[in-house]
């Protein structure tokens, strides 16, 4: 989906840092990023990446993401990457010998706006492209996060997994309500306007013999109200409509290029 607007000011708002613990493509590195970006995060952090970093082919993979690239944080250890936060959720597709309160992506997102709001930090772990996240690594979290994958097919690719949870951030962060280039469309015409484009049309209707049967009027006019409404018209839309309208109305004024013209009857010879 095409649509960055470089033009646009980046607002490095706050939100979940996301941890890859020791991710081993630069490619996935990348495209997380590239989620994030997405969906306004931008505090990545990396434990024991399996190829260092920086990671050429995470750059080509973030396709521009550099703000959130130029602020990543590598920890040789997960205790020193959560450090400072106070809510840790753990992203897993597999049952856990753990009691482990489980949450789907809505609630957890939800609870995490609530604690960034409050100034907090909040961090969601993600695991290993191979297995996933350690069990003592699951164990430092406070929650278990799961989507409602197919469970014959669960496993996801890292930078899927952190596009749905960002995207579901984004969709309970304030900052997300509204829809882009949502604001900009017309508002719906008056009702009077509506009313004078059914008055017109049924009008013309009425000129042309289209209600052949006077008592199935009322019903037909009704559908022809009720579709009418649904459509929701602005102000210039119902104008257009009118014109079209009188366009058809005022079509037997005009000549037809396609008729034939009588021909005289041939004048008698001296």
């Amino acid at each position: 989906m095409a649509g960055t607007d470089t033009s646009l000011p980046i607002t490095l708002a706050p939100g979940p840092a996301i941890i890859l613990c020791e991710p081993q493509l630069g490619e996935n590195i990348g495209s997380a990023a590239r989620a994030m970006a997405n969906f306004g995060l931008w505090d990545l952090r990396l434990v024991r990446p399996r190829d260092g970093w920086p990671n050429e082919k995470a750059v080509a993979a973030a396709s521009r993401a550099d703000h959130v690239l130029e602020r990543v944080r590598v920890f040789e250890t997960l205790e020193d990457a959560i450090s400072d936060l106070t809510l840790i959720y753990a992203t897993t597709a597999r049952s856990r010998d753990m009691q482990k309160e489980v949450l789907g992506p809505e609630e957890a997102s939800a609870n995490m706006a609530s604690h960034v709001h409050a100034g907090r930090g909040v961090g969601l772990l993600f695991g290993r492209e191979r297995w996933g996240l350690l069990n003592d690594e699951v164990a430092m979290a406070d929650a278990i996060v799961t989507l409602p994958v197919e469970p014959a097919f669960a496993s996801l690719n890292i930078a899927q997994a952190v596009l749905l949870m960002a995207y579901e951030w984004r969709r309970q962060s304030e900052t997300g309500k509204a829809l882009p280039f949502s604001d900009g469309l017309d508002e719906t015409a008056p009702r009077q306007d509506l009313i004078g484009l059914f008055e017109h049309l049924e009008g013309v209707l009425d000129q042309s013999g289209f209600f052949t049967t006077p008592d199935k009027r009322p019903s037909m006019v009704n559908n022809l109200r009720t579709a009418l409404t649904r459509g929701r018209f602005t102000a210039q839309e119902i104008r257009t409509l009118r014109g079209v309208i009188s366009s058809i109305d005022r079509r037997h004024e005009r000549p037809n290029p396609n008729r034939q013209k009588p021909q005289k009857p041939d004048q008698p010879k001296d």
